[in-house]
């Protein structure tokens, strides 16, 4: 992995499902009822999608998706990051756009005319801040080769791409497009597990990719034992850091570990509050590590960053940082 910093136009570019969230808080009776899994992602059709929204209570609509999150954390860390994703011509996609730009993420895409709708992600949160999604993924599964900025990929020092997207044919292909051209550009990939389920269903491609075209993982521990199948996440991280110059493991209140060849980092939990919903942990996590590693900071303050950033989403409802990180740091920084 080639670290780089300096005069390029970007920090950070993320690449992944363009969904708009919609936060409710249920009592665990809901998540039975309606037969959820809870505590992670579930792909539902538009049917079902309409089933869910009209039962869940009301609560918070707002632009999501992972990487999008992800991206959001860096602009407010003060990071220059942009994002490729697809959205429909219609009243979501515009919303999501407007919501990019307004934090500072550049997303320059048009909205595509059709009968695919945005994409739309159902989250329910129990009372002890878990959140169960349900996603469906409209327009933004498409995401095809062609969508892929190349400039935009290589303009930036690190590209960052979410499990989440790897569904469909066309997004595999984008997303290996995205890697290849970062890494004709000497730019460094980055890959999120995302999810325990993503890894269930893509385990073989994903140790591929890793060997092949990843630099950075991120994952929490479940996702790590799951990928290598293996029980002992001591097991998980050797095997990682066999396969990728970097991973960060996230461990939930214990912190999380940098994995760097024979490396070892742990990292703390920072907490500000009382843990209200766990939405966008990782992503925010991630947010902080990238920006670090995009100014050049050393593993251990990236990660630290990582966690700050985490521990603020975690502390209010919704998957994106209502302060700003910046200030949110420096409190606990000093």
């Amino acid at each position: 992995m080639e670290e780089v910093v300096g005069d390029l136009a970007l920090d950070v570019v993320g690449v992944g499902n363009a969904i708009v969230d919609v936060l409710a808080e249920v009592d665990e009776a809901f998540v039975v009822e309606h037969g959820l899994a809870k505590g992670s992602m579930t792909l539902i059709d538009v049917d079902r999608a309409v089933e869910l929204y009209a039962a869940m209570p009301p609560g918070l609509e707002e632009s999501g998706g992972s990487a999008a999150n992800t991206m959001v954390g860096v602009a407010s860390f003060g990071g220059r990051a942009a994002y490729i994703g697809k959205v429909a011509d219609d009243f979501l996609g515009e919303v999501f756009r407007r919501d990019l730009r307004h934090v500072g993420v550049r997303f320059d895409v048009t909205g595509v005319a059709g009968t695919d709708s945005t994409g739309r992600c159902l989250i329910q949160v129990t009372p002890d801040a878990q959140r169960t999604m349900n996603t469906h993924l409209g327009i933004s599964s498409h995401l095809s080769p062609g969508d892929v900025d190349t400039d935009l990929v290589a303009s930036a020092s690190h590209l960052y791409c979410e499990g989440y997207l790897w569904d469909t044919e066309e997004a595999k292909a984008a997303i290996r497009h995205a890697m290849d051209v970062a890494h004709a550009a000497d730019r460094t990939v980055s890959l999120s597990l995302s999810d325990g389920f993503c890894v269930d269903r893509h385990r073989d491609e994903w140790r591929g990719l890793l060997t092949d075209r990843v630099d950075v993982v991120f994952g929490n521990s479940d996702e790590m034992c799951s990928l290598f199948q293996v029980d002992d996440v001591d097991a998980a991280v050797d095997a990682v850091s066999s396969e990728v110059d970097l991973a960060f493991v996230t461990l939930g209140r214990e912190g999380s570990l940098v994995v760097h060849g024979s490396e070892r980092i742990p990292v703390v939990a920072d907490e500000l509050h009382a843990v209200v919903d766990t939405t966008g942990a990782g992503d925010l996590y991630a947010s902080g590590v990238l920006y670090g590693l995009s100014q050049g900071a050393d593993l251990a303050h990236a990660a630290r960053l990582g966690s700050i950033a985490a521990a603020e989403v975690i502390s209010h409802l919704g998957a994106r940082p209502e302060d700003n990180l910046v200030a949110v740091a420096e409190s606990i920084l000093g």
